[in-house]
């Protein structure tokens, strides 16, 4: 098993030191998906609902949400963003996924950023259609893929959620 690098011998809580690792391209996709009646999700993609064009906002969202990750999770490093995409995509007549790609050059990855970009984009949605619909579900939330940095690449296998 793994030592937890976030504490220290005392099992305290602490910031890991990344200063003796090298800058690498690192690049991580979240997705999330929202359930819900097939009417609202229509009314989303016709930009009909009444506070405005949902996913545009959820959009914006997402990206401010990855900007301030460190100050959401408080081991995550504070760290310079090259780039941010948060897509959506009709599955079926009752699901939106949301995917979120965090790109950085940095000694750090961007796990924490994908997955707090797609959350706030996915509870954007919901804010923004709750006086349609209450029972919205979100999830699942998670991460599908990180390259770069000591530990490589990874790619979720389960791909179960991209059917429903």
């Amino acid at each position: 098993m793994s030592e937890l690098t976030h504490l220290n011998k005392k099992g305290e809580a602490i910031m890991v030191d990344v200063s003796g690792k090298e800058k690498t391209v690192r690049v991580a996709v979240a997705e999330g998906f929202i359930k819900m009646k097939k009417e609202t999700l229509n009314k989303i993609m016709e930009q009909n609902i009444p506070k405005g064009d949902v996913l545009s906002v959820a959009r914006i969202a997402g990206i401010m949400a990855v900007k301030k990750t460190p100050e959401l999770i408080p081991l995550c490093h504070p760290l310079l963003i090259d780039a941010v995409t948060i897509d959506f995509e009709k599955k079926g007549d009752d699901i939106l996924y949301i995917q979120c790609t965090v790109k950085t050059t940095e000694k750090t990855g961007v796990e924490m950023e994908a997955l707090t970009g797609v959350s706030i984009a996915c509870l954007t949605v919901y804010d923004m259609c709750k006086a349609v619909q209450k029972d919205i579900e979100i999830g699942p939330i998670r991460l599908i893929k990180k390259t770069g940095g000591k530990s490589g690449t990874f790619v979720k296998e389960d791909k179960d959620y991209e059917s429903r």
